[in-house]
């Protein structure tokens, strides 16, 4: 009998002892306890079983706990008496940071204060007796959401302090989720005050704590040394391209052929495989996104689970604002394609902006890419990626966040995309206009709007909105050679019923005297440039060929046809 598939569990005590579906990854214990590393970092995309694995690695080894045999004997770790003996030795200190995600740094200190001053109620046993000085005690009791930075860099330094006196025995601490209130910090605006307060706190914990037996962070990002780690010489980081711990998070092909038969749903392996394989870690390939295989499991529908458990906003942003680079890279990705970037996997927030490397590795640590290959150039000393859309799943959350860049303006951009194919240019006109009014600012990543800079910016994301409405019809591509120059866009038909489709994007010189000459002016470039020719090399007769020339001024553009 298959059994019980929980949705939402995450502590692995109500997980075993409930009889839930669960994979076994307690092997990861073994390797991480022998690995012999002081401080470990390991970045994973969400959903991906980090917190199941932190409540593991807290049930496994806290001091006293009388489960182990009941949740662990039936788990491979079991098998090593080794373990067996060391199950329930160590006093342990876990703590999440995955529901810090407020919108000013004070309230995010308040947040993680509160984080500290739970931990510190749940040892308040440490008050009885002698074994705290009455300085110590008084720090102990100041422990509150009202403490000062001071006070709060140091709780995780001083708790580990008295438990390793307590017990005799030095600490581990587990921190889940060490990025999230990073990424909250960059989007609202307080990064620079929120590393400063991570770094003391970081320090004092991991790199300055003389009771510390090991640690363990995740998180979906590995942040830059110099923003929160400085100083911290004995951290391993173990990322999405890192061979260490390939196979303890997310699902195996192994695994998960097990557990369709186990629901008696091997028949839709290949499907199952088309959406959520696709993961790579390390040199292991075939990995599947646990997140949506448990939903599936459970609800036996093909569904976009994984990528609707988060609002995706900060990728979002960083691909609409993006330069004319991003977008093309982008439309390469979605058009099925890979790209090639020198990139250093450390994320550097606050260059997300003006680093194009940077959005790369945040895109490829929360899951959304994959490393197809990684290689490290000599002449460069700089490692070199080529990226994917990592499966079906994904590509449809960017779709859906593609279209919802035009449709939440109430645009007309739909109707601008039926005017276009039915080559009514009075609608194209009226629709584009609306389109243009509405969504030029949203593209701009700009302090100063930029006249020259907008244009070029909405124009290629409104690429990849076509690319998401029109991927069925037409083959949809920007800034390619054909003839004596680069076109705009080009839409070529996948059929013979519809014609080809070339559009032209000037802005108004101010040499010329209205928006009139300018589009003459585009449409002259796409016959001077014969921009064509690729199209009529493939056989599609130039009777079939439609050209239009946008020309913008400001947020009023006026389209003409050749």
């Amino acid at each position: 009998m298959a059994r019980k598939v929980s949705i939402g569990y995450q502590d692995f005590r109500e997980i075993i002892s409930g009889h839930f579906f669960y994979i076994d990854k307690t092997p990861f214990i073994r390797e991480w306890w022998e690995s012999g590393d002081k401080v470990t970092l390991i970045t994973r995309p969400r959903r991906f079983g980090k917190t199941l694995t932190m409540s593991m690695l807290e049930q496994f080894f806290s001091i006293g706990s009388t489960e182990g045999s009941d949740l662990f004997r039936d788990l491979k770790i079991w098998q090593y008496p080794a373990y067996r003996r060391l199950q329930g030795t160590l006093p342990v200190i876990s703590l999440t940071f995955a529901n810090v995600k407020e919108r000013t740094f004070s309230m995010t200190r308040q947040r993680i204060n509160q984080i500290l001053t739970d931990l510190y109620n749940k040892h308040e046993f440490l008050l009885e007796g002698d074994l705290l000085t009455k300085k110590e005690k008084a720090y102990f009791r100041s422990v509150d959401i009202r403490m000062d930075e001071p006070t709060a860099t140091m709780g995780l330094h001083n708790l580990s302090d008295y438990l390793s006196r307590y017990y005799g025995k030095k600490v581990l601490i587990l921190l889940d989720e060490y990025d999230t209130p990073m990424q909250e910090a960059y989007v609202d605006g307080y990064w620079d005050e929120l590393t400063a307060f991570l770094r003391s706190l970081f320090n004092a914990t991991f790199k300055t704590n003389p009771y510390l037996e090991r640690a363990l962070m995740t998180g979906i990002s590995r942040v830059s040394k110099e923003s929160i780690f400085s100083d911290l010489n004995n951290l391993e980081v173990i990322t999405t391209t890192s061979s260490q711990y390939a196979q303890a998070f997310g699902f195996t092909e192994e695994e998960v052929g097990n557990a369709l038969a186990e629901y008696g749903l091997s028949h839709k392996a290949a499907e199952v495989k088309y959406w959520y394989d696709g993961f790579v870690f390390g040199e292991v390939q075939g990995i599947y996104n646990p997140w949506s295989i448990i939903n599936y499991l459970d609800k036996g529908q093909i569904r976009t689970y994984w990528a609707n458990t988060s609002s995706n906003s900060l990728a979002s942003k960083l691909i609409r604002e993006g330069s004319k680079s991003i977008k093309e890279d982008f439309e390469r990705l979605l058009n099925g394609g890979a790209i090639e970037v020198f990139m250093d996997e450390q994320i550097v927030y606050d260059q997300l902006s003006v680093k194009e490397s940077s959005i790369w590795s945040l895109l490829l640590a929360g899951g959304y890419l994959r490393a197809a290959q990684a290689e490290f150039v000599e002449q460069t000393g700089r490692m070199k990626y080529r990226l994917e859309l990592t499966n079906r799943e994904v590509r449809v959350l960017f779709e859906s966040m593609i279209h919802g860049w035009f449709s939440d303006y109430d645009s007309g951009y739909n109707d601008f995309v039926k005017a276009l194919i039915q080559d009514d240019l009075k609608a194209m006109n009226v629709y584009m206009n609306r389109v243009a009014l509405s969504t030029f600012s949203f593209f701009d990543s700009g302090k100063q709007a930029s006249a020259e800079r907008e244009p070029e910016r909405f124009y290629h994301g409104f690429v990849l909105g076509l690319i998401v409405d029109l991927r069925d019809r037409y083959t949809v591509t920007s800034n390619r050679e054909s003839g004596f120059g680069r076109y705009d866009v080009l839409l070529e038909p996948k059929t013979s019923g519809d014609d080809a489709i070339l559009l032209e994007f000037k802005v108004q010189d101010p040499e010329e005297a209205s928006l009139s000459d300018t589009v003459a002016s585009a449409l002259e470039q796409i016959e001077a440039k014969q921009y064509a020719a690729s199209l009529i090399a493939r056989g599609i007769p130039e009777n079939r060929i439609r050209k239009y020339g946008f020309a913008f001024c400001g947020k009023q553009v006026l389209i003409g046809k050749g």
